[in-house]
């Protein structure tokens, strides 16, 4: 399997996991994720930080795009979607 092919989510539909899976699958893709694009450990948790205030999260999702939080927030070059950009 190349890098590409793992690197984006291509189970669409949430109800085919149950909640344990989902959330071993995002922590399966965040760990896969390769290093020099992935955001440190600090960088991380600030995003998501970040993410808990705000309004627009729900369920671990991001209500500006649909985005897991969780897994945009692993990647370096991503930010947040929100038209006030909080990280």
């Amino acid at each position: 399997m190349k890098n590409e092919d793992w690197r984006f989510c291509k189970k669409c539909l949430i109800r085919d996991f149950d909640e344990g899976e989902l959330f071993q699958t995002m922590q399966d893709y965040i760990a896969r994720i390769e290093e020099d694009i992935k955001t440190s450990a600090e960088e991380y948790e600030r995003r998501l930080g970040i993410c808990t205030e705000c309004e627009k999260l729900l369920g671990g999702m991001c209500g500006a795009c649909g985005c897991y939080v969780e897994m945009r927030a692993a990647v370096k070059t991503h930010y947040c979607p929100d038209v006030k950009k909080r990280w």
